[in-house]
């Protein structure tokens, strides 16, 4: 067979080469620089040089098809299928053409194309310098291309094709379903060219002032370059390793191989920014400061199931794609950093006000998920009224923002539970995001608050587990009260009072009964407010003094949660209404007596004195339990009055006064003679009077 033969040639063109080898030795400081080959097609009618498509991750895998029907020039082109939204085949269409071997474009000032699409719709992003292995030094795109239904030339200028010696990231696109629909994108006559025109460089940075601390890497803010081409504007995001940069003091700033500065010591430096030897930007003012405290331990590592997260940023994870941790968006100020923390990746936002964090391209799925979990670290104040919010956004089924099916919901967190110079792991249950109606298509993640500087660490949605519960395991605590000292609304310990519903018709809740450890409990879902009536028998607690239940909740208790109790006496006409109707309601949150906690029963155990505006607890006829607690477990409750002379009478009579006669004037007491008093209870006040005897 020839391929047998060619291997045997090959094998004897090898034997002989040895044996040249042997025979002579080269000085290895002679050798040349490899020259790479300076190819310049990329698909010209196919695919140039043996060029290797490698899909990105999560994206239609055969997305790609050569089109002979539709074609710019020549015989063929590239087409692109993009999917549309929803499409199990993948999320978007998106990869990177790679040369087998490194070619050289330092001859080029441009990557050109011809492109159309089946409607008009943007393209996301188109460029080079991404050969797909993760650490790809000069990648660079255009972002900002809206492709019509004609053939239409593009150019992306190359920032500076000195530093594309040798280079295998030959082209790369991006693009996803717009207004949900899929659609196609043709390329063709895909090339590098020296057009000639490109022209007046200059530099894109976010500020002309930037601040870090002492040890700290410092970002420039150089997100990209603008040129003039053909006597247009086109802008070119470029990766820093493009630039050079320049300190003028390195005892302050230091400017490393990569481009990355570093602050040595307190001061200010100025950076000039160059590509090759043209400097293209005004000079950047750094100021290094003193370094805050920072965390030298890492977050607690999370110990969720992988299989029950959905992780954005972890190392314990994998984590899905995040388009930016920085949205830029205008009136933010917030800085981000990629640190480590003792080996362990972190982001870290300064000069925070607000940032926004952005997953549009491909919105995540919460819909199965129960909680939302970050780690964080301030070395900021967080007394009040220091806050930090936490507002997630789902986009809806048609993944645009605004777009009529939105949702959010804002929370805000306070002390006790932020903490300054110590990680504080927030982790909150989805339903308390009340107004997220919707975790389908979950698009952006955004931070704020008083805490100028904050260290992030793992980021994710979870499922149950991880070392938090969503229903209790163990029953409400046994009640203790003697039998005959209780009214029982509901408790497996007593013998319970008649209640007509524990979930009225104009209430908005779901009551289920269910047992926990063998124990009877019911079970408030999607609970706002919750009606129990016992009107058809009212109860009479007029002898009691104590209301007792045992709540359990999965939901965050963090300020600002709270929890409502009502009761309600309809009088004695025993009618809603009915004109000598009372009631009060209680309000407690983490920091009342009693409080309420997350995770674990909680008694509450209420004096009845404390509902104030309950004048009267002889005919109560309902119990309305509200607030911020959307999943609630309920067991054990009563009324009761408590024994041993702390109930509502005493069991023994006032201690013997001891004072001489002579020496008292007495209004009423046994042991003296009393004056004449004209009424223990007037005309004019609220009150009703009685004579008993306390053990004689």
């Amino acid at each position: 067979m020839n391929v047998k033969k060619c291997f045997h040639l090959v094998k004897a063109v090898l034997v002989i080469v040895m044996i040249g080898f042997t025979g002579c030795e080269r000085d290895i400081n002679l050798l040349e620089p490899a020259e790479y080959p300076t190819n310049p097609d990329i698909f010209i009618d196919g695919f140039s040089g043996g060029l290797d498509y490698q899909a990105f991750l999560n994206t239609k895998l055969d997305a790609i098809t050569i089109d002979t029907d539709d074609k710019y020039a020549g015989e063929s082109s590239l087409r692109i299928t993009v999917p549309s939204e929803g499409d199990p085949s993948g999320f978007f269409s998106g990869g990177a053409f790679v040369a087998p071997g490194a070619r050289d474009l330092s001859g080029y000032d441009a990557l050109t194309f011809w492109a159309k699409a089946s409607m008009v719709a943007p393209l996301g992003l188109v460029g080079f310098g991404n050969d797909n292995s993760g650490s790809s030094l000069y990648p660079a795109s255009r972002s900002d291309i809206t492709l019509t239904t004609a053939w239409q030339k593009f150019v992306v200028p190359i920032p500076d094709a000195g530093r594309l010696a040798a280079e295998k990231g030959m082209f790369q696109y991006s693009v996803g379903a717009f207004e949900k629909a899929g659609f196609y994108v043709w390329f063709d006559e895909v090339q590098f060219e020296k057009l000639g025109t490109v022209a007046q460089p200059r530099a894109v940075i976010t500020s002309d002032v930037v601040s870090g601390e002492v040890g700290e890497t410092i970002s420039v803010g150089v997100t990209g370059v603008i040129y003039n081409v053909g006597g247009a504007d086109v802008t070119v995001n470029a990766a820093p390793a493009y630039f050079t940069f320049v300190s003028s003091d390195e005892s302050v700033a230091r400017v490393g191989a990569d481009g990355t500065i570093t602050g040595v010591s307190v001061g200010s430096a100025e950076i000039t920014v160059r590509l090759g030897s043209v400097e293209v930007a005004d000079r950047i003012t750094v100021n290094v400061l003193t370094p805050a405290p920072r965390p030298t331990t890492p977050a607690p590592a999370p110990t969720a199931d992988p299989a029950d997260v959905i992780s954005m940023f972890s190392n314990a994870y994998t984590n899905v794609p995040i388009d930016t941790w920085d949205t830029n968006w205008l009136f933010s100020t917030a800085e981000l950093q990629d640190i480590q923390v003792a080996g362990d990746d972190v982001k870290k936002y300064t000069e925070l006000n607000f940032v926004g964090i952005e997953f549009a391209t491909q919105t995540i799925d919460a819909s199965d998920m129960t909680h939302f979990h970050l780690d964080i670290w301030t070395p900021n104040p967080t007394a009040a009224p220091a806050v930090f919010k936490v507002l997630l956004i789902d986009f809806g089924p048609n993944g645009v923002f605004d777009g009529g099916d939105d949702s959010q919901h804002e929370l805000t967190f306070t002390s006790p539970l932020l903490a300054t110079e110590s990680w504080v792991s927030l982790d909150i249950p989805l339903a308390d995001f009340t107004g997220l109606t919707s975790r389908a298509h979950l698009a952006q993640l955004v931070l704020s608050g008083d805490l100028s500087t904050v260290y992030v660490d793992n980021v994710y949605f979870r499922r149950g587990g991880g070392g938090t519960s969503t229903e209790p395991t163990e029953a409400a605590p046994a009640p203790t009260q003697p039998a005959a000292n209780v009214v029982s609304l509901f408790s497996n310990a007593y013998t319970n009072v008649p209640v007509d519903t524990w979930s009225a018709e104009w209430d908005n809740a779901d009551v289920a009964d269910l047992q926990v450890a063998g124990d009877d409990t019911k079970l408030y879902t999607n609970l706002v407010f919750a009606g129990i009536e016992f009107t058809t028998q009212t109860v009479d607690a007029s002898a009691m003094s104590h209301f007792h239940l045992d709540i359990w909740t999965p939901n965050s208790t963090a300020a600002p949660a709270i929890f409502k109790i009502k009761l309600v006496d309809f009088g004695a006409d025993g009618a809603f209404g009915g004109g000598d109707d009372v009631e009060h309601e209680l309000t407690l949150d983490a920091t009342t007596t009693p409080a309420i906690a997350s995770e674990s029963w909680v008694g509450l155990d209420i004096p009845l004195a404390d509902f104030t505006g309950l004048t009267t607890t002889g005919h109560l006829a309902q119990l309305i339990i509200s607030g911020d607690l959307s999943t609630l477990y309920v067991d054990n409750i009563y009324f009761y009055t408590s024994g041993g002379g702390t109930g509502t009478e005493p069991a023994t009579p006032a201690p013997t006064p001891t004072f001489a006669a002579g020496d008292v004037i007495s209004l009423f007491s046994n042991p003296y003679s009393n004056v004449t008093v004209d009424t223990w209870s007037a005309d004019w006040d609220n009150a009703d009077v009685a004579d008993v005897q306390v053990s004689g």
